[in-house]
Parts: structure tokens; sequence; C-alpha cells
């Protein structure tokens, strides 16, 4: 049956159809769809792990029972799991195992823009990565045949555009292997000093065999036209050679990009007067084959930062781009901003009125760091808060103490705050700790985690009581807020910055754009009350605006969550309807 899928969606059909039986993943954009439409699917188990190292590990637990296993993330969270990737290259699998990392070129959700080939060149580890979402269901194949063919987990890249955009599949049934029989070999799975040194002589035997397939998989295609150009190329930068220069070129069109097909490329060097690499961020495939003694363009005429288009390589190589109508007018800019009724909201500017430091996470809580709150100043990677208010704190002493803090979601927490806590109690430093819990992981929306009481599928789960597990790690001082309430915030925030031993404000109220939250009616604004002194926008909520004077309350976006009227001295904000 042919479909129109996203990539992502194509992806998890492929993954499905091949036989995939345990699926085990972190939530992280551009990755998450993967998992989530894996989870459809009654006949493949599926969760969501508390973090990638968890997924990672999972997998390969799986794999190492004999079925065929999938983990899927984003770059970032590679670099979380890379501890069991480089050793999981050496033990090699038993069942199919295959590893989803989303990379995402222009940091359209992401705190870098780092590429992720390093990873499956540094681990030596396939990586295929297809250019759409007909290439991502039969990649999904191939990889599975690979991962058991040669021994090795395989590494599938996706990127933001290939994981978000849409084109035909035909798809089929599934086909489920014979689980491979669980055979005990501690030479092979036990990686102690002396089976892991037996073990890297088999990993660069690996890579040799992968070499010579690189050269006759289907997965790397030679498209000969015309031969003043030869461009080697890749994922959605393949799909702009083609809008832009057609048959007019020759390409070397590669889904296998580690290892590469050296004699493949000089096939096309030795067709073609003058070679160009196309690839988006770093400079990998050009490097290799300017090692291989080839001369080669391509970050001298392309950009290293950021995403490739039709209009940069007409512009930077020649072609023609299709016309296409465009919109007369740009469109407004529209920044990111906290939701109405965004439950941080309150607790942000009780920060940013004690003129608190605060050093932040990853979550949809970053944008504390936006105007007019401006109430963040750090944001590193998953759990660094909490490790930096502790450093923070033991490098200025009474300097820093009551004076900064660490804001976290819960479930970034669970991802990788814990240890952190637990260091801040172990080396007991005078920090404050504020876990932002708006009862489940928001920023790539709305999957469960383990502080919500419900799996993947909806159903109940087992619930970490957050109260009680940082009492466990030794903190005396553990409080719960309702961030609606400026005033118990203030109170609550006061008497943790003052105390003189570490504490944890759970700061709690359900995500606002979650479908069970009932809202109150919107707000609206007395004419004759408001004075126009624009105290209510201190809070940035995109439903609060000021017109001809006075506050302008939009009822289609207020949900009535009353932080604004706690604000207006002179009662404008309150009751509900319009004005």
């Amino acid at each position: 049956m042919k479909e129109l899928l996203l990539g992502n969606k194509a992806l998890a059909r492929g993954l499905y159809e091949a036989g995939v039986s345990v699926v085990s993943s972190y939530p992280g954009t551009p990755s998450t769809e993967v998992t989530e439409e894996l989870a459809k699917f009654d006949e493949v188990y599926s969760e969501w792990a508390p973090n990638e190292k968890v997924a990672m590990e999972t997998a390969f637990g799986a794999a190492l029972a004999g079925k065929r296993s999938f983990c899927g993330m984003k770059h970032v969270g590679l670099n979380v799991a890379a501890d069991p990737l480089f050793t999981c290259s050496y033990t090699g699998v038993n069942g199919g195992m295959v590893i989803c990392v989303a990379d995402d070129a222009g940091m359209h959700s992401s705190q870098n823009e780092q590429d992720s080939r390093h990873y499956a060149i540094a681990a030596k580890i396939p990586m295929l990565e297809p250019s759409d979402s007909a290439e991502a269901y039969a990649f999904a194949f191939k990889a599975f045949e690979i991962s058991e063919t040669f021994d090795t987990p395989v590494l599938m890249k996706m990127c933001t555009r290939v994981a978000h955009s849409q084109s035909v599949v035909e798809t089929g049934e599934r086909v489920v292997p014979e689980p491979k029989p669980y055979v005990k070999n501690i030479a092979k799975y036990v990686m102690s000093p002396a089976n892991a040194i037996r073990r890297h002589p088999f990993v660069e035997e690996r890579t040799l065999k992968l070499k010579a397939f690189a050269e006759t998989t289907d997965l790397n295609r030679l498209e000969m036209g015309g031969t003043q150009l030869g461009i080697i190329t890749s994922s959605t930068s393949y799909q702009y050679v083609k809008e832009v220069f057609g048959d007019s070129v020759s390409i070397l069109k590669l889904g296998l990009v580690n290892p590469l097909p050296e004699q493949k490329i000089r096939q096309l060097a030795e067709a073609c007067e003058k070679l160009v690499v196309v690839e988006e961020l770093d400079p990998i495939i050009e490097e290799q084959v300017r090692a291989m003694g080839l001369p080669v363009c391509g970050k001298d005429i392309l950009p290293i930062c950021g995403e490739y288009s039709q209009n940069l390589l007409a512009e930077r190589l020649g072609g023609t781009v299709p016309a296409y109508k465009g919109l007369e007018e740009a469109l407004p800019v529209r920044p990111p901003v906290m939701c109405a009724g965004c439950p941080h909201r309150g607790l942000f500017f009780t920060l940013a009125k004690h003129k608190v430091t605060v050093l932040g996470d990853i979550g949809c809580y970053t944008l504390g760091a936006a105007a007019p709150l401006n109430a963040m100043e750090m944001t590193l990677c998953m759990g660094a808060s909490i490790n930096a208010v502790h450093g923070f704190n033991k490098a200025l002493g009474q300097a820093s103490e009551g004076k900064t803090v660490a804001v976290i979601g819960d479930s970034t927490f669970m991802h990788s705050g814990m240890t952190g806590l637990a260091n801040v109690a172990y080396n007991q430093s005078n920090s404050t700790v504020i876990i932002l819990d708006n009862s489940i992981t928001g920023m790539t929306g709305h999957q469960q985690n383990p502080t919500t009481g419900y799996n993947i599928k909806g159903d109940p789960a087992g619930k970490i009581d957050l109260e009680a597990l940082c009492r466990a790690m030794g903190f005396n001082r553990v409080r719960v807020v309702d961030p609606y309430d400026l005033a118990a915030c203030d109170k609550v925030i006061t008497e943790e910055l003052a105390a003189e031993e570490a504490s944890v404000i759970i700061s709690r109220r359900p995500c606002a754009l979650l479908k069970y939250v009932k809202h109150n009616p919107p707000l609206k604004v007395d004419t004759s009350k408001c004075i126009g002194c624009k105290s209510c926008m201190r809070l940035g909520c995109p439903a609060i605006s000021v017109k001809e004077g006075k506050a302008v309350i939009d009822t289609t976006l207020c949900v009535g969550c009353g932080v604004c009227s706690q604000l207006c001295r002179f009662g404008a904000l309150g009751g509900t309807g319009n004005d």
C-alpha cells in the first residue's frame, strides 16, 4: 500500500515490518516520533527510558537475547549514550540492533549543531543516512541485515528535514525472523581488558569487510550525467542537488556514509573534471576524500554552519532553482515564548523579582531566559544546572549562597539530575535546587516519564515520588509550591534561600496544554480600573497586550490562571468573559 508518511513514521514502519521486538528511547526532537509510532504496534514492546544511556543498554540487552531491537535519540542524546556505544561496537550483537540518531542542522530545537557522523567513525560502526521517507523505510530493513551479517550495532542518521518531511512510501507486512538463541560467550560479551584486547582486532576486520560491502551495496549509487561536475552527497543535500542540477552533473549518492566506498569515489573523480562534496555541517566526507589524494572542493565553497537549500547550492555552485510562488510579504517574526498559563511563568517571575542568579537546564523552562523575565543565565545540557550550581557555590561560597538556584524539569531530573542532586547532598553545598514538575515531558510533545505514573501507551506504570526521593537522598528541606500562587512562591523562595543547608523546592502544576487540565474561564479587563501601568506585561504572557493605553486579554489564549491579577494593584484584572 502506498502512503504519504513523515520520515520518522516511515522509519518506524520499516522497523516494525523488519521484525523489531524491543524499543527503548528517550524523546528528543527531531527523533521523537519514531518511537511514538512504534508504540502504536501492540506486537512491539516499546518504552520511554529515563535517558539515552539506559535506552541503548536496554536495546543491547534485547539484542543480546537474540531479538531485533531499536533505540532512538537526538544528536546530543548520543553523547549521553556514548559509553555503551563504543563498547557494544567491540562486543557486537546477537539479534540485530539499530540506533537512530537525529541531527538538527540549523538548531531548530537544540543547544548545539554537532555532527553525529563523528561517532560512527570513532566507534567504528556503520552508519546509514536516508534522504527521504521512502529510504528511511527501506533502510530499516537494510540496517538489521547489516547488523546481523557483520555482528555490529548500526547507526541510522536522520536529520530534521528528513524526519519531519513527507514523501510516498510503499509499505508491506511485518515479518519477524526467528530469534537467535543466546549462547553464553564470556570472551565476546564481558569487556574486561583481557577480553577487550582480543575484540579490537575483530572490529578492525569487520571494518575492512564493511568497506568492501560499501563498494557493492545499492545503498551507494553512481548517477552519471554531465561530467563537468561530479558531486558526492547524501541525505537532504542529495535532494537539493537533484532539484538544482538534475542530470546535468554526475552524482555519487551515499546511503552508507560510514565506511565510504573509496573505489566508487575514485570512479567518479576520474570521470569528472571537478569534484565537490555537498554535505551539511562538518567536512567529514570531504576530508576522507582528500585523504585519498583526490582534489576536491567542499567547505571552501559551502558553509560549515546551518542547513543548506536549493538557493544556496545554486548561488555557490551554479545551476537553476525551480520557480516557486512565494509569499508577497515576509512573515512577521514569532519568537518562542512560554504558553499562556504556563506553570513556570510565576516561578520565574518570582526568581527575577528576587534578582536570583538562575542556572538552567534543557526544557520548555529554558524560555525563562527570554525577555521580559530574563530569569535564566545558563543552559548547558541535560542535568547540568544542579552540578553547575554546586560548583558555582563551592567556588564563590557565601558570595553566591542564598543568591543562586538551579532549575530543572521533572523529566530532565530523572534523565540526569539525580546524580547531581546526590553530589549536592554528599558534598554538602549550600545550594537550592528547584524541580519544575509540570507532570509531563513538555518540550518534545508530552511524553510520559518516570514521575507521571503512566507508560508510553498511557497505561498505569511505576511512579517515582519526587519528595520521598529527595528526602532519601539526604535533603531535610523539601518544599512543594504551586507556581500560580505568587505569594506562596515568594515565601518559599525567601525561606529556602535563607536556609544554611541544601534544599529542594518542587514547583508543581501540570502543563497548561495537557488535555486533562481543566482551565478557568479567561479573565477580563475592567477598563475603568486599568491605568495602563503595564505591570501585567512583566509576565511576558502572550495572552496579554496593551492597546490604546489599556491592558487587553486575548480570550482565545487566556486559561484563567490568575497570575496576572496578582500583579495588578488596582484590581483591573479579574472576573471572567470579554470586556
